[in-house]
Protein backbone atom coordinates (compact mmCIF):
# COMPACT_ATOMS: atom_id res chain seq x y z
CA UNK A 1 0.00 0.00 0.00
CA UNK A 2 1.50 3.26 -1.13
CA UNK A 3 -0.28 5.90 0.95
CA UNK A 4 -1.34 6.56 4.53
CA UNK A 5 -4.60 8.37 3.67
CA UNK A 6 -7.85 6.86 2.45
CA UNK A 7 -10.86 8.84 1.21
CA UNK A 8 -14.17 6.95 1.57
CA UNK A 9 -17.05 7.93 -0.73
CA UNK A 10 -20.40 6.10 -0.56
CA UNK A 11 -22.35 6.20 -3.84
CA UNK A 12 -25.84 5.55 -5.12
CA UNK A 13 -26.67 6.74 -8.65
CA UNK A 14 -23.73 9.13 -8.98
CA UNK A 15 -22.79 8.36 -12.59
CA UNK A 16 -22.98 12.06 -13.48
CA UNK A 17 -20.41 12.98 -10.83
CA UNK A 18 -18.15 10.05 -10.08
CA UNK A 19 -15.63 10.22 -12.95
CA UNK A 20 -14.94 13.90 -12.36
CA UNK A 21 -14.77 13.38 -8.60
CA UNK A 22 -12.21 10.58 -8.95
CA UNK A 23 -9.99 12.77 -11.14
CA UNK A 24 -10.25 15.70 -8.73
CA UNK A 25 -9.42 13.64 -5.63
CA UNK A 26 -6.53 11.90 -7.35
CA UNK A 27 -5.13 15.26 -8.41
CA UNK A 28 -5.25 16.79 -4.93
CA UNK A 29 -2.46 14.75 -3.33
CA UNK A 30 -0.98 11.42 -2.38
CA UNK A 31 -4.06 9.58 -1.16
CA UNK A 32 -6.14 6.54 -2.03
CA UNK A 33 -9.87 6.48 -2.78
CA UNK A 34 -12.43 3.85 -1.83
CA UNK A 35 -15.87 3.95 -3.47
CA UNK A 36 -18.62 1.99 -1.73
CA UNK A 37 -21.46 1.58 -4.21
CA UNK A 38 -24.89 0.35 -3.14
CA UNK A 39 -25.91 -1.37 -6.35
CA UNK A 40 -26.46 1.82 -8.34
CA UNK A 41 -28.68 1.00 -11.34
CA UNK A 42 -27.20 3.91 -13.31
CA UNK A 43 -23.81 2.27 -13.84
CA UNK A 44 -21.78 4.17 -11.21
CA UNK A 45 -19.75 1.05 -10.32
CA UNK A 46 -18.88 0.40 -13.97
CA UNK A 47 -17.44 3.89 -14.32
CA UNK A 48 -15.31 3.38 -11.19
CA UNK A 49 -13.97 0.08 -12.53
CA UNK A 50 -13.08 1.76 -15.81
CA UNK A 51 -11.13 4.44 -13.91
CA UNK A 52 -9.19 1.80 -11.95
CA UNK A 53 -7.05 1.21 -15.03
CA UNK A 54 -6.05 4.88 -14.88
CA UNK A 55 -5.29 4.81 -11.13
CA UNK A 56 -3.94 1.34 -10.30
CA UNK A 57 -3.28 0.67 -6.60
CA UNK A 58 -4.99 3.96 -5.63
CA UNK A 59 -8.66 3.52 -6.58
CA UNK A 60 -10.73 0.78 -4.98
CA UNK A 61 -14.40 -0.21 -5.00
CA UNK A 62 -16.65 -2.27 -2.76
CA UNK A 63 -19.96 -3.19 -4.40
CA UNK A 64 -22.92 -3.95 -2.18
CA UNK A 65 -26.11 -5.70 -3.20
CA UNK A 66 -28.59 -2.87 -2.60
CA UNK A 67 -29.30 0.48 -0.99
CA UNK A 68 -28.07 -0.38 2.50
CA UNK A 69 -27.54 3.13 3.81
CA UNK A 70 -24.89 5.73 4.53
CA UNK A 71 -23.94 4.53 7.99
CA UNK A 72 -23.33 0.90 7.07
CA UNK A 73 -21.34 2.06 4.03
CA UNK A 74 -19.00 4.10 6.21
CA UNK A 75 -18.66 1.31 8.77
CA UNK A 76 -17.66 -1.02 5.93
CA UNK A 77 -15.20 1.57 4.68
CA UNK A 78 -13.72 2.13 8.14
CA UNK A 79 -13.19 -1.61 8.51
CA UNK A 80 -11.41 -1.67 5.15
CA UNK A 81 -9.22 1.26 6.19
CA UNK A 82 -8.18 -0.37 9.46
CA UNK A 83 -7.53 -3.75 7.83
CA UNK A 84 -5.31 -2.07 5.23
CA UNK A 85 -3.29 0.01 7.70
CA UNK A 86 -4.38 3.52 6.71
CA UNK A 87 -3.62 6.17 9.33
CA UNK A 88 -5.84 9.01 8.12
CA UNK A 89 -9.38 8.18 7.02
CA UNK A 90 -11.65 10.74 5.37
CA UNK A 91 -15.36 10.87 4.63
CA UNK A 92 -16.81 12.89 1.77
CA UNK A 93 -19.83 13.00 -0.55
CA UNK A 94 -19.74 12.13 -4.24
CA UNK A 95 -21.80 15.09 -5.45
CA UNK A 96 -19.25 17.93 -5.14
CA UNK A 97 -21.06 19.49 -2.19
CA UNK A 98 -17.67 18.89 -0.56
CA UNK A 99 -14.73 20.39 -2.44
CA UNK A 100 -11.85 17.91 -2.89
CA UNK A 101 -9.49 20.90 -2.65
CA UNK A 102 -10.40 21.13 1.05
CA UNK A 103 -9.11 17.62 1.79
CA UNK A 104 -5.45 18.59 2.43
CA UNK A 105 -6.31 21.09 5.18
CA UNK A 106 -8.50 18.54 6.98
CA UNK A 107 -5.80 15.87 6.74
CA UNK A 108 -3.07 18.27 7.84
CA UNK A 109 -4.96 19.13 11.06
CA UNK A 110 -4.91 15.46 12.03
CA UNK A 111 -1.46 14.64 10.63
CA UNK A 112 0.22 17.38 12.69
CA UNK A 113 -1.48 16.18 15.87
CA UNK A 114 -3.54 19.35 16.26
CA UNK A 115 -6.73 17.30 16.48
CA UNK A 116 -8.00 13.72 16.24
CA UNK A 117 -11.07 14.47 14.11
CA UNK A 118 -11.02 17.43 11.68
CA UNK A 119 -14.56 18.31 10.61
CA UNK A 120 -15.35 20.28 7.46
CA UNK A 121 -17.96 22.56 8.99
CA UNK A 122 -20.80 24.49 7.35
CA UNK A 123 -21.48 26.44 10.55
CA UNK A 124 -18.09 27.12 12.17
CA UNK A 125 -17.77 30.54 10.56
CA UNK A 126 -21.36 31.72 10.23
CA UNK A 127 -23.38 29.81 7.63
CA UNK A 128 -21.40 28.85 4.52
CA UNK A 129 -23.90 27.00 2.34
CA UNK A 130 -24.61 27.81 -1.31
CA UNK A 131 -27.84 27.10 -3.21
CA UNK A 132 -29.91 25.54 -0.43
CA UNK A 133 -33.58 26.55 -0.21
CA UNK A 134 -34.38 28.44 2.97
CA UNK A 135 -36.56 25.60 4.28
CA UNK A 136 -33.69 23.10 4.13
CA UNK A 137 -31.25 25.56 5.66
CA UNK A 138 -33.61 26.16 8.59
CA UNK A 139 -34.14 22.40 9.04
CA UNK A 140 -30.40 21.66 9.01
CA UNK A 141 -29.43 24.53 11.29
CA UNK A 142 -32.23 23.72 13.75
CA UNK A 143 -31.30 20.02 13.74
CA UNK A 144 -27.72 20.90 14.62
CA UNK A 145 -28.79 23.21 17.45
CA UNK A 146 -31.05 20.44 18.75
CA UNK A 147 -28.32 17.80 18.57
CA UNK A 148 -25.79 20.08 20.30
CA UNK A 149 -28.27 20.91 23.06
CA UNK A 150 -29.15 17.27 23.79
CA UNK A 151 -25.67 15.73 23.45
CA UNK A 152 -23.48 18.60 24.61
CA UNK A 153 -21.20 18.15 21.60
CA UNK A 154 -18.69 21.05 21.41
CA UNK A 155 -19.09 21.54 17.63
CA UNK A 156 -21.48 23.55 15.49
CA UNK A 157 -21.90 21.08 12.60
CA UNK A 158 -22.86 17.82 14.31
CA UNK A 159 -24.15 16.23 11.09
CA UNK A 160 -21.12 17.11 8.91
CA UNK A 161 -20.22 14.36 6.46
CA UNK A 162 -16.83 15.78 5.43
CA UNK A 163 -14.01 14.96 7.81
CA UNK A 164 -10.63 13.36 8.48
CA UNK A 165 -10.27 10.88 11.35
CA UNK A 166 -7.12 9.37 12.85
CA UNK A 167 -7.27 5.58 12.86
CA UNK A 168 -6.80 5.49 16.66
CA UNK A 169 -10.27 7.03 17.02
CA UNK A 170 -11.93 4.31 14.96
CA UNK A 171 -10.01 1.62 16.82
CA UNK A 172 -11.06 3.02 20.21
CA UNK A 173 -14.77 3.57 19.60
CA UNK A 174 -15.47 0.17 17.96
CA UNK A 175 -17.20 1.42 14.81
CA UNK A 176 -19.17 -1.82 14.52
CA UNK A 177 -21.22 -0.60 17.52
CA UNK A 178 -22.52 2.44 15.64
CA UNK A 179 -26.21 1.83 15.03
CA UNK A 180 -27.30 4.99 13.19
CA UNK A 181 -27.57 4.80 9.43
CA UNK A 182 -28.62 8.19 8.04
CA UNK A 183 -27.33 11.62 9.00
CA UNK A 184 -27.61 10.51 12.64
CA UNK A 185 -24.57 8.37 11.86
CA UNK A 186 -22.42 11.50 11.82
CA UNK A 187 -23.81 12.70 15.16
CA UNK A 188 -23.15 9.30 16.72
CA UNK A 189 -19.60 9.11 15.34
CA UNK A 190 -18.77 12.56 16.71
CA UNK A 191 -20.41 11.81 20.05
CA UNK A 192 -18.63 8.49 20.57
CA UNK A 193 -15.26 10.04 19.64
CA UNK A 194 -15.80 12.98 21.99
CA UNK A 195 -16.96 10.79 24.87
CA UNK A 196 -13.88 8.59 24.37
CA UNK A 197 -11.72 11.65 25.03
CA UNK A 198 -10.65 12.51 21.48
CA UNK A 199 -10.33 16.07 20.19
CA UNK A 200 -12.82 17.36 17.63
CA UNK A 201 -11.98 20.47 15.60
CA UNK A 202 -13.96 22.30 12.95
CA UNK A 203 -12.50 23.70 9.75
CA UNK A 204 -14.75 26.17 7.94
CA UNK A 205 -15.66 25.05 4.42
CA UNK A 206 -18.07 26.25 1.76
CA UNK A 207 -20.79 23.66 1.15
CA UNK A 208 -22.46 23.67 -2.27
CA UNK A 209 -25.74 21.98 -3.10
CA UNK A 210 -25.31 19.23 -5.69
CA UNK A 211 -25.55 20.20 -9.36
CA UNK A 212 -26.17 16.69 -10.66
CA UNK A 213 -28.29 13.82 -9.34
CA UNK A 214 -30.88 13.70 -6.56
CA UNK A 215 -30.51 14.41 -2.83
CA UNK A 216 -30.77 11.34 -0.55
CA UNK A 217 -32.52 13.29 2.23
CA UNK A 218 -35.78 11.69 3.43
CA UNK A 219 -38.29 12.03 6.27
CA UNK A 220 -37.12 8.76 7.87
CA UNK A 221 -33.53 10.09 7.99
CA UNK A 222 -34.74 13.22 9.79
CA UNK A 223 -36.75 11.22 12.33
CA UNK A 224 -33.83 8.89 13.00
CA UNK A 225 -31.66 11.88 13.87
CA UNK A 226 -34.34 13.29 16.20
CA UNK A 227 -34.72 10.19 18.36
CA UNK A 228 -31.16 8.90 18.07
CA UNK A 229 -29.63 11.83 19.99
CA UNK A 230 -31.78 10.94 23.03
CA UNK A 231 -30.67 7.32 22.82
CA UNK A 232 -27.02 8.38 22.75
CA UNK A 233 -27.51 10.74 25.69
CA UNK A 234 -29.20 8.06 27.80
CA UNK A 235 -26.57 5.45 26.88
CA UNK A 236 -23.86 7.92 27.85
CA UNK A 237 -25.44 8.65 31.22
CA UNK A 238 -25.81 4.94 31.92
CA UNK A 239 -22.24 4.20 30.80
CA UNK A 240 -23.38 1.99 27.93
CA UNK A 241 -21.48 3.64 25.07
Amino acid sequence: MAHSTLIIVPTYNESNNIERLIDKVMGVGEMDLLIIDDGSPDGTAGIVKMKQDQYPHRLFIIERSGKLGLGTAYVRGFRYALENDYTYICEMDADFSHDPEDLPKLIEKVRTGETDVAIGSRYADGISIINWPLSRLILSYSANLYARFITGLPIFDTTAGFKCIHRKVLEAISVENIRSNGYAFQIELHFRAWKAGFRLSEVAIIFRERQEGVSKMSRSIVWEAIWRVWTLKIQSIMGLL
